[in-house]
């Protein structure tokens, strides 16, 4: 998920787009050249395969775009037993550093080209601070710390729901409104291979949302409100009529 960096009149109900002076260079395919491509087959017997795991490279991995094959499959299990592999935790390090780089508040590792189940997000004070309080108080928004979750398992746990926009990094410069559950828990493994549990509500039960559906190849436009979906430019246009209102379900 894309996070704002600066205000542009509504554009702070709208913490997830990509601001407008930010350029992502197009991937050639679906696996970034800094790692071999892959095979997009899911079946057992054509298990994945990459070179340049082990290999440190200075330039960061691009941020695949919507149509590549990586974005609309499902991403397979990392084996627990290589979480703490070299391969495992440079691809790691890149999805932190693509995160910030772009910036965004969250990434999943398919965005890079890699068809694993690992996801990173964080929420900055930085990013909030474009919101008016009010905005804040409505989407339920509080910063957090760096999230590492490999192979997450997310379910809800209310039936509460909220409409807001919602942005993406692979489909930079739009956005739309989707229904999200107002409070998930996740669990799954961190950093160091270590089960964690995390239980969120609000702003960080949409990220985490979001970046689940990337792993199971499932983006933002395929849950939106259609008539929503709008450039970034266009955001202060009045919604279609019959379009769900911002925040909660009452």
């Amino acid at each position: 998920m894309a996070a704002a960096r600066r205000v542009v009149s509504r554009l702070r109900v709208i913490p997830m787009l990509m601001p407008s002076n930010t350029t992502v260079t197009p991937s050639s395919s679906s696996c970034n050249t800094r790692y071999l491509r892959f095979s997009s087959s899911s079946s057992p017997s054509s298990e994945t395969t990459f070179l340049g795991w082990n290999k440190r490279v200075n330039k960061l991995p691009n941020i695949v775009k919507a149509g590549e094959p990586v974005l609309h499959e499902p991403a397979r299990e990392v084996d627990p037993n290589e979480i703490k592999s070299d391969k495992i935790q440079n691809i790691i390090d890149d999805m932190i550093r693509v995160m910030r780089k772009a910036p965004g508040v969250g990434l999943a590792a398919p965005q890079i080209g890699i068809p694993l189940r690992i996801i990173v997000l964080e929420d900055k004070e930085e990013y909030i601070s474009y919101n008016t309080e009010e905005e804040t108080k409505l989407q339920d928004r509080r910063p957090f710390d760096l999230l590492v979750i490999l192979n997450p398992k997310l379910k809800n746990k209310s039936n509460r729901t909220a409409f807001f926009f919602e942005g993406c990094l692979s489909v930079d410069r739009y956005q739309a409104l989707v229904e999200r559950y107002l409070d998930v828990e996740v669990v799954g493994f961190d950093h160091y291979g270590k089960p964690i549990k995390i239980k969120a509500s609000g702003w960080q039960a949409r990220i985490l949302q979001h970046e689940c559906d990337h792993l199971d190849g499932t983006l933002y436009v395929d849950k939106m409100v259609p008539k929503t979906f709008r450039n970034w430019k266009n955001v202060d246009l009045p919604l279609a009529q019959g379009c769900p209102k911002l925040g909660p379900r009452v």
